[in-house]
């Protein structure tokens, strides 16, 4: 298993954009598909929300954390499940986390769609990238699928 990698947010990030994009989810103005995911934490089980970007696609739908490592990603893995919440839209999910070999055409797929917002974040990688380039970052980006409601 490769080190932990986890991105942390700047201080804008965490203090204006991220409250600012919440808000907006929460009044169901979510930019480009953006909902807010809620997960209890692992220690305290405190509801924590986060603003995600999930991916929709024929063969479902998934969560990819461009960031690596966070809190929701450590404590997902441990409950297995949360809440994606858009305006008054609140859908219990349950997840369940893929192989670093299933990843290459999802991190695909979501480069393509939010390229301009998370690019930064996949060193240096794109949407246009060879699959070995992919599979080189797949480790350091959890991907979960959303399965049905618990």
């Amino acid at each position: 298993m490769p080190a932990s990698h986890y991105q942390k947010p700047d201080w804008m990030t965490k203090h204006v954009m991220n409250p600012l994009l919440s808000g907006l989810t929460a009044l169901g103005l979510g930019l480009r598909g953006m909902h807010i995911l809620t997960v209890r934490g692992r220690k305290t089980g405190k509801a924590f929300g986060t603003p995600v970007n999930p991916l929709v696609l024929e063969s479902g739908r998934y969560l990819v954390a461009p960031r690596g490592e966070t809190g929701w990603v450590r404590n997902i893995r441990v409950s297995g499940e949360g809440e994606l919440r858009l305006g008054r839209k609140r859908e219990r999910i349950r997840v369940v986390e893929l192989s670093d070999a299933e990843k290459p055409p999802l991190l695909r797929e979501y480069l393509k769609r939010w390229k301009m917002e998370t690019g930064k974040f996949f060193d240096g990688v794109s949407d246009e990238s060879p699959d070995d380039e992919l599979r080189r970052i797949a480790p350091r980006h959890p991907v979960f699928r959303i399965i049905d409601a618990p």
